[in-house]
């Protein structure tokens, strides 16, 4: 088995290695690196997945920071197979799992923070998330919230479920969002809230040489808010982070980040006029020198076998 997973990475390695010479950047994005796998995060990696993931960035792949890859794009010096490497919203376990994986393999990531959940804070979706997980019993009886009655008797309902409720309440109006997301925190444990990043830890992180990115102070969907909180959450994010780490932030990722359903134009003028060089959107693509440098796209990675993984990657550099 081991041999054939060898002539098969090979095999897709110089398949690569081919499409590369395009001059085409593709930008990774991960949100969590958990301890293990996880019924009610299933899109998320582990440390073991990731770990290989990795392995194969580093052997098959030319890793950049997006400061290099951008500066090399410009110059019409990209490395074929070309890689980076990002992470959403600002979780602990970015600092860690993934950081020492990337120490390992001698990588250099990006992460986009939303300073507002530095600390202790905890995100609208892992309230639902944790909130489900921690309901007991076969029923969760949402109706006095206006949710609906769900079935709740195995954990792969669970996880639907939690799904489904995600999907109805993402776009709601912010008020209404956070009274939801206020009604599934209050069923969490304290230990199972504290899942993000501390600001020592993120220090650490930067000093680590990994790159800090902007991502809102509180994770809104932009297309939700109106201009002057959206200005706001731009502006202030990226002066808490300065002031943090005492450098200039220099890329932003769009919350949730599809265009024109979570941001307009309007959003991408205010990222340019707070003195962001480049921002980074969720859709699916790989980079080109043409592309519009404030809605670069990015590709998820969800593979859970090695060649699978491979050939996605693979074929996204013909996309």
């Amino acid at each position: 088995m081991k041999q054939i997973v060898r002539s098969t990475l090979k095999h897709l390695s110089t398949i690569s290695s081919g499409i590369g010479k395009q001059k085409k950047l593709l930008i990774l994005i991960y949100h969590r690196v958990l301890d293990e796998p996880d019924f009610m995060r299933p899109g998320e990696v582990d440390k073991n997945v990731f770990t290989w993931h990795m392995e194969l960035m580093s052997r098959y792949f030319n890793v950049l920071s997006l400061k290099d890859a951008l500066k090399k794009t410009d110059e019409d010096n990209l490395p074929p197979r070309a890689v980076c490497i990002t992470f959403d919203d600002g979780y602990a376990d970015n600092y860690l799992n993934a950081l020492p994986i990337l120490n390992k393999f001698g990588l250099e990531a990006t992460f986009f923070i939303a300073d507002g959940f530095l600390d202790g804070g905890i995100m609208w979706n892992d309230c639902v998330i944790e909130g489900v997980r921690n309901v007991k019993g076969n029923e969760l009886d949402l109706r006095d919230i206006k949710l609906g009655d769900f079935d709740i008797s195995n954990d792969g309902k669970k996880a639907s479920v939690a799904e489904t409720i995600l999907k109805t309440i993402k776009h709601c109006e912010p008020n209404q969002r956070k009274e939801y997301a206020e009604y599934f925190f209050s069923l969490i444990p304290k230990s199972a809230s504290e899942i993000m990043l501390t600001t020592g830890q993120l220090r650490k992180l930067h000093k680590s040489g990994m790159e800090i990115g902007g991502h809102t102070k509180t994770h809104p969907i932009l297309a939700t808010i109106d201009s002057t909180q959206a200005s706001l959450e731009i502006k202030e994010n990226k002066q808490v982070l300065e002031g943090i780490l005492e450098t200039q932030i220099n890329f932003f990722a769009y919350p949730n980040g599809k265009p024109k359903f979570d941001y307009s134009p309007e959003h991408v003028q205010m990222v340019k006029a707070f003195n962001y060089q480049a921002a980074l959107s969720t859709q699916w693509g790989v980079m080109v020198k043409s592309s519009d440098r404030w809605q670069l796209p990015r590709f998820t990675p969800w593979d859970s076998v090695p060649e699978k993984f491979m050939l996605r990657i693979a074929n996204s550099y013909r996309g």
